[in-house]
């Protein structure tokens, strides 16, 4: 069956997050770029993951899989009122149609959140390529795939092995059987920020506010308007810094790129170029320590999948695609462009759509043994990094960094354990991976 909005006949949390958009016309301070929201869901737990699903919720990414499972089951596009309303197909068949349809799908907005974006922003959106529609999407890609290619990214190998090695080599005396590490918050948390930050020119010492902007964008989505704003001031802010120091300074990275980078002939306005920096940031950051953090936590409890990887080196071709097939951290969005219908379901005009890649991914209609991690698995024609016109420009970047932080973490240990499975922690939002990882080293 599908799901189609219903009236609650639970009255309080539906009444908490139902209700009229609060308009930027009436007076409040919306965030920029925002023209209206709608009220909080915060706190409010979970009803039924058919009629009422939260991203949101903690239980959400912890269970995701199973949760994924039974709504394709038995509810293959679920519903829920939050966020002024969302929807969340979980068949292969429907997010890659959603995906590839840019007519009635607009990029506009691709973070479910409360408010929604001003129309006016498109076809460009706050950060290109990934917020911008046809025509000028393609404009915003071809400017930043150039930068991403293999040929500019194999060079950075060297300098990423170095990153993880001085990472593990920081955890510091290393106690068999008696250490335990966080393999999220001291390791693969710190990979993609400082690989970004080296690209961009910006100054390494700032990795740590990189993770506090990756946390307010993508999983603080249910704080209030007020704080909102605030951030982001504060992030504009810091954006608007580095990029005036690139001006007055201009030297080799993305940043002087972006910079000196033209489209029909025309310099790239300022807020494109801060939105583009943004996209890289975000987009860069928090879906890459996601894989190395779901990649460590398969490991620790499958020692067969480590040995293998020990033995033979050259299975790392098959398992680095297992590892984003089966654990692919990235879910995005899109708002309804226009009234219409997918698998029996009536979306309407401003309606977000989650586009699950990683529930796709699991789907047994799509690949054998879906539920299953094969190490060596062949034929892995997976949607980690997206479907469609916004399929991520960093993959190339994004395999290298997974590949050298598994390799050097099972090169440096080489026995390891989930020190405690009820202990991890999970994100919040779209973007899935373990937030708190704690391993004991054998």
């Amino acid at each position: 069956m599908t799901a189609e909005p219903t009236e609650s006949t639970s009255e309080t949390p539906r009444k908490a997050v139902k209700g009229e958009p609060l308009l930027a016309a009436d007076g409040h301070d919306l965030p920029e770029g925002i023209y209206k929201m709608y009220p909080s869901s915060h706190g409010i737990p979970v009803a039924d993951w058919e009629t009422d699903f939260d991203h949101a919720d903690p239980a959400y990414n912890k269970n995701a899989h199973e949760i994924w499972d039974e709504l394709r089951d038995k509810c293959p596009v679920a519903h829920s009122e939050r966020y002024g309303g969302t929807w969340l197909p979980t068949k292969h068949s429907d997010v890659r149609d959603i995906a590839y349809d840019t007519d009635n799908f607009t990029s506009r907005q691709v973070v479910v959140v409360n408010g929604r974006v001003d129309p006016g922003l498109s076809p460009v959106g706050q950060g290109p390529p990934i917020t911008s529609d046809p025509p000028f999407h393609k404009h915003a890609r071809k400017l930043l795939l150039s930068q991403f290619r293999p040929n500019k990214i194999d060079p950075w190998e060297d300098e990423i092995r170095n990153i993880c090695r001085q990472r593990l080599d920081d955890l510091g005396e290393i106690k068999p059987g008696e250490t335990v590490i966080d393999a999220a918050t001291q390791y693969a948390q710190h990979i993609p920020p400082a690989v970004i930050s080296r690209m961009l020119g910006f100054p390494p010492e700032d990795d740590d506010k990189f993770r506090y902007f990756i946390h307010n964008v993508l999983e603080n989505i249910d704080a209030p308007v007020e704080q909102k704003v605030a951030f982001a001031k504060e992030f504009n802010g810091y954006l608007d810094e580095r990029i005036e120091d690139h001006r007055q300074n201009p030297r080799d990275d993305l940043t002087s790129y972006l910079l000196s980078a033209e489209i029909g002939g025309q310099p790239l306005p300022h807020e494109t170029v801060r939105g583009a920096i943004l996209l890289l940031l975000v987009a860069g950051i928090d879906t890459t320590w996601s894989a190395i953090g779901a990649s460590i936590w398969h490991l620790a409890q499958n020692p067969a999948d480590v040995e293998r990887l020990r033995k033979d080196p050259d299975v790392m071709i098959f398992a680095l695609e297992e590892f984003l097939r089966a654990y692919a951290p990235v879910t995005m969005a899109r708002l309804v462009a226009k009234d219409v219908e997918v698998g029996g379901c009536p979306m309407k005009e401003e309606d977000f759509v989650l586009l699950p890649f990683p529930a796709a991914n699991r789907d047994p209609e799509f690949i054998d043994n879906a539920d299953k991690f094969i190490i060596d698995r062949e034929e892995n024609r997976h949607a980690a990094f997206g479907l469609g016109i916004h399929r991520c420009l960093g993959s190339n970047l994004a395999r290298l960094e997974l590949k050298v932080a598994i390799e050097e973490f099972v090169d440096r240990f080489a026995d390891f354990e989930l020190a405690d499975p009820d202990a991890v922690k999970w994100s919040l939002g779209q973007i899935r991976g373990p937030r708190e990882l704690p391993i004991r080293i054998l």
